[in-house]
């Protein structure tokens, strides 16, 4: 079977069970992006099938689902929720959180930055947007080499996870949600992060970072949050984020 550049596709050796848009092909080897799991992979040609339309998430429903499980008494009271920056790593995926953002009604602002260089530049953002909530996302992977374990990308998010601590280390006014597909959650919360993937290193879809900032944006500020409610909202639950309990950030008014 022929292949062109944009085709979706999935692995027959891992059971079909990612949908993948091919990136480019060099000398029978595809190179692959996740539609909608934040993960890069080659593979070889004859590996790939074309990808059954009905197995791409529709992010309309993920927003309808956030909707109905947040539901605003707006009769008498207004509210303020909390404004988020989100920081990714890949401009589609980014504009597709915006997007989620918008059609929440939360104030959002997005940058796209490559995964190295977010360390160097958070504080700048941080500075410039003043934000109640950071998202620190992008790409990542675990790799297993001669029984040593490293990660593609954690380390950076680690650095940029400490960076951001410098300009608000109160863990109550910067709610931090950082990672991606297989991160090293552990040392991700140690540096400070409220929310991190990936407990069980599993791969994360594209929306969880902003599910959970979402959640916590749209959470009264007075308020603990309902910790595995929220982490139920996202793709694999508690096997890919997981996180502490906090206050949400968002402001009830009256009247309207």
């Amino acid at each position: 079977m022929l292949f062109n550049i944009g085709d979706l596709v999935t692995r027959k050796s891992h059971n079909n069970d990612v949908v993948f848009e091919i990136l480019k092909i060099e000398d029978k080897i595809a190179y692959l992006k996740g539609k909608d799991i934040r993960l890069y992979a080659d593979s070889e040609v004859e590996d790939l099938v074309i990808a059954t339309e009905d197995k791409s998430d529709n992010d309309d429903d993920s927003i309808t689902r956030m909707k109905e499980e947040i539901m605003l008494d707006r009769s008498e009271y207004f509210y303020l929720p909390g404004k988020v920056l989100h920081i990714d790593g890949d401009d589609e995926y980014l504009e597709r959180c915006m997007k989620f953002y918008n059609d929440l009604k939360i104030m959002a602002y997005g940058v796209k930055i490559q995964e190295q260089d977010i360390p160097y530049e958070v504080t700048n953002y941080l500075n410039k947007f003043k934000p109640n909530i950071l998202v620190i996302t992008g790409h990542d992977a675990m790799y297993n080499r001669d029984n040593k374990v490293s990660y593609k990308n954690s380390d950076n998010f680690i650095k940029a996870i400490e960076e951001a601590r410098k300009y608000e280390d109160n863990q109550e006014r910067l709610i931090i949600v950082a990672g991606a597909c297989q991160s090293n959650y552990e040392e991700l919360i140690k540096s400070g992060a409220n929310f991190a993937s990936s407990p069980k290193r599993v791969n994360i879809h594209a929306l969880d970072p902003a599910i959970i900032a979402s959640s916590i944006a749209l959470s009264d500020r007075s308020t603990p949050i309902d910790l595995l409610d929220i982490i139920e909202r996202t793709k694999y639950k508690e096997e890919g984020v997981g996180g502490i309990i906090t206050n949400g950030t968002m402001y009830k008014g009256y009247p309207r």
